[in-house]
Formats: structure tokens, sequence, C-alpha cells
């Protein structure tokens, strides 16, 4: 074998078939594309995988899934742990936010239970989750409004 004699195998390159070359060839006139149509035209044979001829395609008339709150981002999460850090007695949203618990973009706060906590505490104005309602009434403190 040399290099000058080298050639694909049989059959694996075969001829462009010519197209619109007289009724005998199988292929004249219309060229194998149909009559009328997109198809049938130069350059717009090509329509988007979504397009349904027309009809309102699927993905329009299936519901769009899911939600997301712009609350949640005014609101920020205190671990109840975290409270330990606070002195004993009344804690606000304000003594939240001067001990550095919640940043400085969050309008509201809600506790988490995560933790022990032992310390009693008083809690106003701050929404509280119910595992970490039955902690800090298990601690002794109360959740008012």
């Amino acid at each position: 074998m040399r290099l000058n004699t080298l050639k694909p195998a049989d059959g694996a390159r075969t001829e462009r078939t010519r197209v619109g070359r007289g009724i005998g060839s199988g292929l004249g006139k219309t060229a194998g594309r149909g009559h009328k149509g997109s198809f049938a035209r130069a350059g717009k044979g090509k329509i988007k995988a979504k397009f349904e001829g027309g009809q309102m395609p699927l993905i329009k008339r299936l519901p769009k899934v899911g939600f997301r709150s712009k609350l949640k981002l005014d609101c920020a999460e205190v671990l109840s742990y975290q409270l330990e850090k606070l002195e004993a007695g009344e804690i606000d949203f304000a003594a939240l936010r001067a001990a550095k618990l919640v940043p400085s973009t969050a309008k509201r706060a809600k506790i988490v239970k995560k933790g022990e906590l032992t310390t009693k505490f008083v809690l106003k104005g701050v929404s509280v989750t119910a595992g970490a309602k039955a902690a800090i009434e298990a601690a002794g403190g109360s959740v008012q409004g």
C-alpha cells in the first residue's frame, strides 16, 4: 500500500444528486420541493422549533410555574440561637438591627428555630415561626404582636 494508491471505500462517498435537470431524471421541474409553500422557496425553508402553523404554541398555552415574592427580599431571617447574644428583656426590630443580626436593607425580620434557647425574651413586632415560638415560650419568654 502506498499513499498515492489510497482511496475511500466503495460507497463511502456518493456524488451529489443533481436536481432540476429534466423530467426523465425523476427530480425535474420542482426539484423535489413540492408545489408552493415556504419549503419550495429559496432560503425560506426554516421554521422555529416552537412554531405550530399559527396555532397558539404549547409553550404559551401552558401555565408558568413558580412564584418569587418581592416581599421576601425585604424580610431577614434571624436564627433563634443568635438571640442569646442579646440582653434578656424586650427585643424588637430596632434591637435586632442594632445588634447587626438584621441587614440595613431589611424592613422586617422573622425568627426561625435553630439551636437551643435558655434566656427569657419578650419579642415585640417581629414575626416568629411556630417552632421558634414554642422554643421561646419553653424558655419562659413570650411573643407579642
